[in-house]
């Protein structure tokens, strides 16, 4: 990378109080461990992974019946490593059953549900526990069964949380989908996994318009040959009828397909058993089923929740997210595991005014809150006196994930939300890894946009092209030397493609495709994805770093950078710029002129050119590969999971 990056040199912005020491999750394990400070407790839980596995499974309390018969098998590789063997584990009943039989737990919140309209409804774990069950005797009354492979394309609800908990609860095997994706999107991930049936609605709203999923959700079907029952919610609640035999409306389902209460019971399922499939998209080829267990994602998700944003029985945890992106999931297993509340909006968080995010925390007393560096930028942009209208006293802290921070937004958030007081948890990592690799703590000084350690358990290191790992100060690959428990099981029926993808760079390492830094204080940043990387007059440049620069100007709102053949540098940049107002004069050379005071006129972008918006999946990631690819006129790959896909267009004319 450039040897002047943007992000080395930073200084501490928060550091922990004792109290905030005291009263945190992680200082909690490290006291049932006997390490006495992070750095003991983090070396201990790399150098014995199988001890630390078992220090967590006591944290959390998760309860095998029977036990395990061996923690950690490497007997296949350590790439197919498989953990609690032998052991019965259906994890819902780790994430409902025991908060709703326990009279300290049993009337507290659950979840606490938004509509965009106002409306709130709030569900305890008794009464999340009574719909669970009742759910799951349903799904065997409609002929569903361990093993089966059954689709969720819903809006964020508390229906939607109980159905994924009630497809788990059986044995079957949840594969959720993004709820505003398209019929290629959901046809062909049914068709991959063979899905037998799925869970659509009539529609939803957003920005106050009328979403019709149905519609996306029949012609869907239509090209998915193995899907025998197609269950539609109506939102409000209302009949639905259909001439299609395959479809049940969600109120026949409920009041229709229960023969036998019995049938709620849970399944007895292994450790080891397949507990969800999450896709995640590539900008070529078609996307990758990631399979995970009841022992893998859920434990994963659970001890980063506790450890890295500091959950516990109570905590009000609100994520911005989809059940189609596995920080869906992740925040469903993980707070119900911890006995926390989720608090779930179901709806644009600048509608119908564009402070409603800081009006819902203020509502619901948030106290945590997981917002993206993308919405971040968009609200930013509605001005710094809106968080100060509300009471935002209830909240503990931030978190992040999906993409790198630029620190114009996030010193943003930090000072005019946070008040410089509140720690912002970067986490870094993915839906392989059933959540982070690298992650903020509140034990942990953090500087703007870095992750002050690794997650415990997680063998991090930074390698060069030998496979060895660098010094401080030096980019490098990011890899994971040790199995942890959320490792993915594979790609869903595709070993190969998997090996290759993840496995095929260093023998028994884990290469995970992302750019790095540990700076001299020991603090990690990730640079951008690892084939982004340009290299520009024979320096190799991290497209983050000039997109930090440009996003620093006051009148850009958001800036991707890609590389394209040039005859004298052999690669040049081009900048995509969405700006916060219509004032253009003078900007190009202006932010030419930013990015070659700090990194040198060599490396300033040829081109910069404005857009209306940037290529994103719904997770918020900007796809830089398919702005080449469009930039350039070749096929952009796959586009199911492009939240935008019009923004191509509008791409493939900029360069006409």
């Amino acid at each position: 990378m450039n040897e002047q990056n943007t992000f080395e040199h930073q200084q501490v912005a928060w550091t922990p109080t004792a109290e905030t020491i005291e009263k945190a999750q992680l200082t909690r394990f490290m006291r049932q461990t006997g390490a006495k400070n992070f750095d003991e407790m983090y070396q201990n839980s790399i150098n014995d992974v199988e001890k630390f596995t078992s220090e967590v499974l006591k944290f959390l309390n998760i309860e095998f019946n029977p036990p395990y018969e061996k923690l950690l098998d490497t007997s296949n590789g350590i790439e197919w490593a498989k953990w609690c063997t032998g052991g019965g584990l259906n994890i819902t009943e780790m994430c409902v059953d025991r908060w709703a039989k326990d009279e300290t737990t049993k009337d507290q919140a659950a979840i606490i549900w938004e509509g965009e309209d106002g409306e709130v409804i709030t569900f305890t774990y008794t009464a999340l526990s009574g719909l669970v069950t009742f759910y799951s005797a349903c799904l065997r009354g409609q002929g569903l069964k361990k093993g089966d492979a059954i689709a969720i394309h819903l809006p964020m609800t508390i229906t939607t949380v109980a159905i994924l908990l009630s497809i788990n609860r059986i044995g079957a095997i949840g594969v959720p989908v993004f709820s505003g994706y398209g019929v290629d999107a959901i046809a062909s991930r049914m068709n991959a996994v063979g899905a037998k049936a799925i869970f659509t609605c009539d529609g939803f709203t957003r920005r106050g318009k009328f979403f019709n999923a149905f519609e996306i959700a029949e012609k869907a079907v239509e090209n998915s040959p193995t899907v025998e029952k197609i269950f539609v919610a109506t939102f409000p609640l209302k009949e639905f009828s259909s001439d299609n035999p395959k479809f049940v409306s969600f109120n026949d389902f409920k009041f229709g397909g229960v023969k036998d209460f019995s049938q709620s019971r849970p399944e007895p399922t292994l450790a080891e058993d397949p507990l969800i499939i999450l896709y995640t998209s590539g900008t070529t080829g078609k996307p990758k089923g990631i399979a995970h267990t009841h022992c893998g994602f859920p434990v994963k998700a659970a001890q980063d929740m506790a450890f890295g944003t500091d959950v516990g029985v109570g905590t009000r945890i609100s994520w911005v997210t989809d059940i189609g992106w596995m920080m869906g999931p992740w925040l469903i297993y993980g707070a119900l595991i911890n006995g926390a509340t989720i608090c779930l909006y179901d709806g644009a968080p600048d509608f119908p005014a564009p402070d409603r995010m800081w009006e819902f925390c203020a509502k619901h007393k948030v106290e945590i809150l997981g917002i993206s560096p993308t919405l971040v930028r968009a609200l930013a942009t509605k001005g710094d006196e809106l968080p100060k209208k509300h009471d935002l006293s209830s909240l503990r802290g931030f978190a992040s994930t999906g993409e790198p921070w630029n620190p114009a937004p996030w010193w943003w958030l930090f000072e005019k939300v946070g008040d410089s007081k509140l720690p912002i948890i970067n986490y870094s990592g993915g839906t392989e890894i059933s959540g982070g690799i690298l992650m903020g703590n509140p034990l942990l000084p953090i500087k703007p946009c870095s992750f002050p350690a690794p997650c415990p358990g997680i063998d991090a290191a930074i390698l060069n092209d030998k496979g060895e790992q660098v010094e401080r100060g030096t980019v490098g690959e990011l890899a994971i030397r040790k199995p942890w428990i959320g490792m993915a099981r594979g790609f869903w029926q595709e070993p190969r493609r998997y090996i290759e993808t993840y496995w095929s760079r260093f023998e028994g390492i884990w290469v995970h495709g992302d750019w790095a830094l540990e700076d001299e204080d020991g603090h990690f940043y990730i640079l951008g994805r690892s084939d982004d990387t340009l290299k520009v007059a024979g320096k190799r440049v991290g497209p983050a770093e000039v997109e930090s620069l440009l996003v620093a100007h006051p009148n850009v709102a958001e800036a991707a950078v890609i590389g394209v053949p040039d005859e004298l540098k052999g690669t040049a940049m081009v900048a995509f710029v969405v700006l916060k107002s219509e004032e253009t004069a003078n900007l190009v050379a202006e932010l030419k002129a930013l990015v070659a005071k700090d990194m040198g006129k060599p490396l300033a972008p040829s081109k910069i050119l404005f857009v209306n918006a940037l290529p994103k999946t719904r997770n918020a990631k900007v796809m830089r590969r398919v702005i080449r690819s469009a930039f350039l006129g070749e096929d952009a790959g796959d586009l199911s999971a492009l939240e935008n896909p019009q923004a191509v267009e509008e791409i493939k004319q900029a360069n006409i």
